[in-house]
């Protein structure tokens, strides 16, 4: 059955033994196809990935990928991915804002009434704009939050 190894791994610890990977291969006695294809992140035979694990001198655990690891640092990439998406709407909406006020004041300006005849449009708008402010910030602290107790 084909595993994972975790294939930075592999070839930082390669690398830190300024080990190249036809010598990684005479050590382990693995094909060089082999090995390039580990290193590039595909599944692997158990007998391969314990041949690795004997010449770098640790158990076998320590080159395979821990999947539930994995899944968690995914859903942080996402979670994080998400957020910048979040704020990058929250600019916009902003720079919206701040164009649809300067509309606002043209039109209550030009219009001939006393007044700001644009009260109810900007109250309404600028809840939005809060409500949305707010919603950044409270998915920052939630993120933040998760990220350090993870």
């Amino acid at each position: 059955m084909p595993i994972t190894p975790d294939a930075t791994k592999i070839k930082r610890w390669r690398e830190e033994r300024h080990w190249s990977q036809e010598h990684l291969c005479e050590i382990a006695g693995i094909g060089l196809r082999t090995l390039q294809r580990i290193e590039k992140g595909d599944a692997a035979s158990r007998e391969s990935v314990m041949a690795l694990a004997a010449a770098f001198n640790v158990d076998i655990g320590a080159l395979i990928e821990d999947p539930v690891k994995q899944k968690a640092i995914a859903a942080q990439e996402k979670a994080a991915k998400g957020l910048e998406g979040l704020k990058l709407s929250f600019w916009i909406h902003l720079a919206s804002f701040v164009f649809g006020m300067i509309v606002f004041a043209g039109i209550s300006l030009g219009d001939g009434y006393p007044g700001y005849v644009m009260l109810w449009p900007t109250i309404g708008w600028t809840f939005g704009i809060a409500g949305h402010a707010l919603t950044v910030v409270i998915v920052e602290l939630v993120t933040r939050f998760d990220q350090k107790n993870a």
